[in-house]
């Protein structure tokens, strides 16, 4: 099972390099089902892996040009300030037992569980769903809406802390669509700032009683980091749009799975 977690982990690297997102929604489930992990410390695990891998994808990115650095300074700051105060002030806030579902007691781990559930359905609905906005050009000057870039980079910083996914599947439609950005520089830019607030995010968690295990945590990441470079090359050649839906159904159906897991055998 271990040498299966981290074959996944390559999984989840290659779905980053691929298209830009997708792949951090992977880790928690992998960690949790595969590798043993309690969910609430896999979530602080997968800051670190999805940062780390990000940020080596994102350098791969700027050195071809295709990073914004404005664009991830604005979005990136009220992302990285929401996701260090959510990891470091409102997770630990959360009590252990929260409330009952007829029979089933609702904990802390189960809830974190249920709530990355739902957000697997939505990124799977995201990515299935035909893409109808309007691809920019790669000359197009760049619009920044600032309070709605703002807002929505505060937005994807709790998430980001509560239930660890990168969120680049909600930071690549805001930077095509608030700042006019084309696809390509929005995924560079989008790894830098999921690298950025990942691991300052789980800075948090290191200030906190957690203790890290360094022995699976620094292999794990060392099998994404290979899948992004392998998943980077691999875009060159494979249709971005028919692998997304692809990738879409896979998370659907684990989104379903981890609910009615987490709600029914509990």
């Amino acid at each position: 099972m271990e040498i299966l977690g981290y074959l996944l982990a390559a999984l989840v690297g290659i779905s980053l390099g691929l298209i830009g997102s997708g792949g951090s929604i992977l880790t928690v489930p992998i960690l949790v089902y595969i590798m043993g992990v309690d969910p609430v410390l896999a979530t602080a695990y997968s800051l670190f892996i999805v940062g780390a891998t990000a940020l080596v994808g994102g350098i791969q990115a700027a050195i071809q040009q295709k990073v914004d650095f404005k664009t991830v300074v604005i979005f990136g700051l009220p992302s990285i300030i929401a996701v260090y105060a959510t990891r470091f002030w409102l997770v630990p806030l959360i009590p252990q037992e929260l409330f009952m579902i007829g029979t089933v007691q609702i904990t802390k781990a189960i809830a974190l569980m249920l709530l990355f559930a739902v957000v697997m359905i939505l990124v799977s609905i995201s990515m299935i769903r035909p893409n109808h906005n309007k691809i920019m050009d790669e000359n197009t000057s760049l619009v920044y809406h600032y309070p709605m870039i703002l807002l929505e980079g505060s937005l994807v910083g709790i998430l980001t802390g509560l239930v660890g996914a990168g969120g680049g599947f909600l930071i690549i439609p805001a930077l095509v669509l608030l700042a006019k950005m084309p696809m390509k520089l929005a995924v560079g830019t989008s790894l830098f700032i999921i690298a950025a607030k990942s691991l300052i995010g789980f800075l948090g968690d290191l200030q906190g009683e957690e203790l890290i295990d360094w022995s699976l945590l620094i292999p794990f990441t060392s099998f994404a980091i290979v899948g992004i470079l392998v998943g980077m090359l691999l875009s060159k050649k494979i249709a971005g749009e028919k692998l997304k839906k692809g990738f879409g159904c896979f998370v659907l159906v684990m989104g379903i799975y981890i609910l009615v897991k987490e709600l029914f055998s509990n």
